[in-house]
């Protein structure tokens, strides 16, 4: 058995994934803006990913932009036939770098078009939309209007399934609504834990949740409480935030990124981790440091 295959699996659609994933972000230029320092690192890594039993890719091609998906289609076309690859689509990038609005439904049926054609796919197995109501985090608004134009290309054969991103819980039941949803991607980590009962309430209807920034993003979570647990398994603090989330719930499926083969399997190895029930309540203690700031 792979270190992959330790951390289980669980339904995205209509295939079943492992639980360890990659995330594809980092491998654009800095501020996933632009080509990457080092292209032939970049396929490397995405190869090394496929290699070590990685089946569900997370990407986006808003992420460069479209730099993200050639890459893929690059290092991995023809695909395998149980990778499952995911984009978002929802937003757009400035050529100032910033993130913006891209929800009209023309955007949003050029942004399915635009993914099939880097990634050099006929259907897209699964698409969130990234509700932009707020760059920072969801906000509530009705998701109707955007999720609609989605929910009719599914109708028409160019996306399987539907995801939603950077929402609330009000929103995803709205959104159920509507079409079925299969996944949730929100920011979740050891610090950052608004989505508690929705996590939950998603593993009791068999609905993946898919944890960004587990160690905080482009704002680095610093938590002596990770660093110590870290020090005494003789884990990096990423390791262990990754085994965290692994023990959380088993709807979590995680995509963590890196530019580097080297760091893609220590990622990996997190699976091996074994947390006692004593870490887990240490750790669970971060969230509440947290909250207290």
């Amino acid at each position: 058995m792979t270190d992959i295959d330790k951390a289980g699996s669980f339904k995205l659609g209509d295939h079943t994934v492992k639980r360890l994933g990659y995330g594809a972000m980092q491998l654009a230029g800095p501020g996933v803006f632009g080509p990457p320092k080092d292209h032939d690192g970049a396929v490397a890594v995405l190869r090394a990913a496929i290699e070590a039993g990685v089946n569900h890719i997370d990407t986006s091609d808003f992420y460069g932009p479209h730099i993200t998906n050639q890459l893929i289609r690059e290092a991995l076309h023809p695909y395998a036939d149980d990778l499952v690859i995911v984009t978002k689509i929802g937003a757009k990038r400035g050529e100032d770098k910033s993130w913006n609005l891209a929800s009209s439904p023309e955007e949003l049926t050029n942004a399915v078009h635009d993914n099939l054609r880097n990634l050099g796919l006929d259907v897209m197995d699964v698409v969130n939309l990234r509700i932009m109501f707020d760059v920072h985090g969801p906000a509530e608004g009705s998701i109707e209007p955007l999720l609609t134009p989605l929910a009719e290309l599914q109708r028409q054969g160019l996306v399987r399934h539907i995801g939603l991103s950077n929402v609330t819980a009000a929103q995803v039941e709205e959104g159920r609504k509507i079409a079925d949803i299969v996944c949730v991607q929100n920011m979740y980590n050891l610090a950052h834990r608004q989505d508690d009962a929705l996590i939950d309430g998603l593993a009791k209807d068999g609905i993946a949740y898919v944890p960004f920034f587990p160690l905080g993003g482009f704002s680095p979570l610093q938590s002596s409480t990770l660093s110590d647990v870290a020090a005494r398994l003789e884990a990096t603090p990423m390791q262990v935030a990754l085994a965290w989330l692994l023990r959380r719930s088993p709807n979590l499926l995680l995509i963590p990124g890196t530019s580097s083969v080297a760091h893609l399997h220590e990622n990996l190895k997190a699976a091996d981790l074994v947390l006692s029930d004593d870490v887990i309540t240490e750790l669970d203690g971060v969230a509440a440091a947290n909250a207290a700031h």
